[in-house]
């Protein structure tokens, strides 16, 4: 599967926000937005005029690098979303949103979406109780996400979700700490979405 592999923390300073791709690193001092909060490359430090264009194609780039989605497939919710009855934007925010990796990193079972993505490949959830390893796996209303029994009792696991604090998980999201589990009690709505995203900017871009 096609996948970026380059340094995560240059795709943070390129949007000049901070998009927590490297769990506790980017909280911590060793945050590249902290100690060079420009863009990389040579002419970085420069200001330079963004057009609208420009605006619309950086956000579009930014939530893609925030879910970890390559521009085909992500041009592909874009056109589920449109297709679906409702706001474009919204659409598309809660069809990124409700993804098995993005649920788990919610959860706090992960401290970043990457890692998140490659927990979820190696099979350590489950999905109403079958085994499930398709981080694009969408979720609906009701679903239940379980660590797998085997894996209950892995320190990296218990850690994280030790770490995560419950005003930290989205309110349609329930957590059981003692299950290692999470039910999906609603799909989520536009204001519990907390990530700094122009939806709008991205159904300009691609309506032209």
């Amino acid at each position: 599967m096609a996948r970026y592999n380059g340094p995560s923390c240059r795709l943070c300073r390129r949007e000049g926000l901070k998009l927590f791709l490297k769990g506790e690193r980017c909280v911590s001092k060793k945050c590249a937005m902290e100690r060079r909060p420009y863009a990389p490359g040579m002419a970085g430090q420069r200001r330079a005029r963004v057009k609208e264009y420009g605006q619309q194609l950086r956000e579009k780039q930014k939530v893609r690098r925030i879910y970890g989605v390559l521009e085909t497939q992500f041009r592909g919710y874009f056109k589920i979303a449109e297709k679906t009855r409702g706001v474009t934007g919204e659409n598309l925010l809660r069809l990124l949103e409700s993804r098995l990796d993005n649920v788990v990193y919610l959860l706090g079972f992960a401290p970043s979406r990457a890692m998140s993505r490659q927990l979820v490949l190696h099979n350590h959830f489950s999905v109403n109780g079958k085994d499930v390893n398709i981080p694009s796996y969408r979720l609906q209303k009701g679903d239940t996400v379980a660590v797998r029994e085997k894996k209950k009792k892995a320190e990296y696991l218990l850690e994280s979700v030790k770490s995560r604090g419950d005003n930290q998980i989205p309110d349609w999201l329930s957590l059981d700490r003692a299950a290692m589990s999470g039910h999906l009690a609603d799909m989520p709505r536009r204001e519990s979405i907390q990530t700094p995203i122009e939806e709008q900017l991205i159904v300009e871009l691609y309506s032209k």
